[in-house]
């Protein structure tokens, strides 16, 4: 997916006084809070003492990392967008666009930055329990990374876009404000239908301008609180503190750590080799091995890019020799890393178990059964499309090469396991097992992989901070969005509609579907997930779904639509880490999306399979 400002905002000699210390602070930072996340462990389990005040530090300190992180991610061009229409334009029309999107981005940091210092310092009237230290220390890192981004972007501006078509646009967008300002009584007595205008309307026209994900949330919950009540805009503030501030979320860029560590190691790798040691030589065996990578590779990642640029760079090679087609390698590679999104410690799970109050123990534990099942209609469907495969053109491995890869591989190969474990049977919570596996990929790597050399180690906490800040920033935004819908009163009135329609639990969950489908083609996952999982999550409550179950049919179906071309970026990601043009595998993805479509279809009328692996 582009991300980003129009066009990238990091440029080496851009602000350096303020990116250099951001950089060194946000990854001493990052250290720091694993060091404290591994302390209060070790204090738990070994020493049955646990230290109170340490879930304090990590909370001030996770804000602050991701307010530092939403301003590297500002300066590194990293910011969630969709640019597939705005990349579409040129000359004048393109410099318009560009314009617009960025002065969009200035109103939305200047307008919350007076209410972000506001509600900093009515904070400081509360204590936190433990240290009774003022919660103004913790928030403060909101105006503090708005002004950050404000300078980014602002220099940006002045730097790329000539001042003639900036001025102009900025002139028009504030002729818009005014004329909306002007028009508050008229929007007010629209009642719910003003929601066309701004959470429609403006979130889908910035959407198209490439304005990032984040700030499209943001600038549609401020026109629909600005323009049509009363409500201070100190709440959108507040419910952004909210949406990122939950201490489960502290796994996120811990587990984004792992899979650069991962990826750095070169444990993925070891992984594959074992694989194509052991199953290569079957008729598609070479798909199996790709398959089963991803499915093992993403218990440890968490991130699907992650584990796509893991996997590709070891087998594609090895692919091509044996006559595969590139086209049909990459339909492969992106609906195997919609499959196996599900596998702990999948971030999407993490987050969505964050925002809908799920319990992330369940979805760990239903996620790695639903992905097996759609594992198994993919590699159903790669043995039937090999049923004509000429002899293999690779002998069996003798069992002393499958011994010595397997050698290789198992520490990597039991890091999912442990992770899936802890977290499923209650033994530490996500956070916790983050941590571990931190460190133990870090140790194992340094003895078994080769190690990771400081400046590329601090290189990664750097881009983990700058990835993390970028996705809890859309977290934050979605659910000011979110709660302005809730107190629109629309979902109560549409919850008796949606919960009557014909056909009870599956025509919801038909609707469910579609609806995610849709939406995991237009916004990416997490954005959509984050946007509507407050509102759909009480309507299928009230019909009796499972929560897990429902959790399921959302991730899968929005990961399906992730990869569907025209729209889905998630194909696009695949094809530029493949090396394939999108023409060449647009085919030969359809019967793979179709297979995973099925097995979606399976898992959403079969509740059991959701619900297999809980307890109780």
């Amino acid at each position: 997916m582009p991300i980003g400002p129009p066009d990238r905002a990091g440029h080496p000699r851009a602000l350096p006084w303020l990116i250099v210390p951001l950089e060194w602070a946000s990854a001493g930072l990052m250290l720091v809070i694993m060091a404290l996340l591994l302390t209060a462990v070790l204090s738990r389990y070994l020493f049955s003492s646990p230290i109170v005040w340490i879930d304090e530090i990590v909370s001030m300190s996770f804000i602050w990392l991701c307010m530092m992180g939403t301003a590297l991610a500002m300066h590194r061009n990293e910011h969630l967008r969709l640019g597939l229409f705005v990349d579409q334009l040129s000359g004048t029309v393109h410099a318009t666009v560009r314009a617009f999107a960025l002065c969009a981005m200035l109103a939305f940091l200047i307008v919350l930055l007076p209410s972000a210092c506001e509600y900093a310092q009515q904070e400081w009237l509360i204590r936190t329990p433990a240290l009774d230290l003022p919660n103004t220390f913790r928030v403060a890192a909101i105006p503090f990374g708005f002004a950050a981004m404000l300078l980014i972007v602002l220099a940006y501006a002045v730097r790329t876009v000539p001042a003639k078509v900036l001025l102009g646009t900025a002139a028009v967008v504030i002729a818009v404000v005014a004329a909306l300002y002007g028009a508050r009584p008229a929007l007010a007595a629209l009642g719910n239908w003003s929601m066309l205008i701004f959470l429609v309307g403006v979130v889908l026209l910035c959407l198209l301008a490439g304005v990032p994900i984040a700030f499209c949330f943001g600038l549609g919950a401020i026109g629909q609180l600005a323009f049509t009540t009363q409500v201070p805009l100190l709440i959108v503030v507040g419910r952004m503190d909210e949406g990122m501030s939950s201490l489960i979320l502290v796994s996120v860029p811990i587990f984004v750590l792992l899979g650069c560590i991962l990826d750095a190691t070169g444990m993925g790798k070891a992984i594959v080799e074992f694989l194509g040691a052991l199953i290569g030589h079957l008729k598609a065996g070479m798909s199996y091995v790709l398959l089963g990578s991803l499915f093992i590779v993403s218990g440890i990642s968490g991130s699907k890019v992650s584990d796509m640029a893991t996997v590709a760079p070891a087998l594609f090679p090895e692919m091509k020799r044996r006559g595969n087609k590139p086209g049909e390698m990459v339909a492969l590679l992106a609906t195997g890393a919609a499959m196996a999104d599900t596998v702990p410690p999948s971030i999407v799970l993490i987050v969505l178990g964050s925002v809908a109050g799920v319990s992330i123990a369940g979805l760990f534990q239903s996620g790695f059964v639903v992905a097996l099942v759609l594992l198994l209609s993919l590699m159903a469907l790669a043995r039937w499309k090999a049923r004509n495969e000429r002899a293999p053109h690779r002998r069996r491995a003798s069992p002393k090469v499958i011994g010595q890869s397997l050698l290789v591989a198992a520490p990597a190969l039991l890091l999912p396991f442990l992770i899936r474990s802890a977290v499923g049977g209650g033994v530490a919570t996500a956070t916790e097992v983050s941590t571990i596996a931190v460190l133990y990929a870090l140790l194992t790597g340094q003895v078994m992989y080769g190690g990771i050399g400081a400046r590329r180690f601090y290189a990664m906490l750097v881009e983990t901070v700058a990835l993390s800040g970028a996705i809890l920033l859309i977290l934050g935004a979605a659910s000011a969005l979110s709660w302005t819908i809730t107190q629109s009163g629309i979902v109560q009135q549409l919850s008796p509609w949606m919960t009557a329609i014909p056909g009870g639990q599956m025509a919801f969950l038909a609707l469910t579907m579609v609806l995610f489908l849709v939406l995991g083609c237009l916004l990416e996952g997490l954005p959509a997930v984050l946007l509507l999982a407050p509102i759909m999550y009480p309507m299928a409550r009230k019909l009796g779904i499972h929560d897990v179950h429902y959790s399921m049919v959302i991730v899968c179906a929005m990961n399906v639509g992730l990869m569907m071309p025209p729209i889905g970026v998630g194909f696009y990601i695949a094809c530029r880490i493949g090396e394939v043009k999108p023409d060449e595998a647009l085919r030969s993805i359809w019967p793979y999306l179709l297979a995973l479509l099925a097995g979606v279809v399976v898992i959403a009328a079969v509740p059991g399979i959701s619900t297999l692996a809980l307890k109780g």
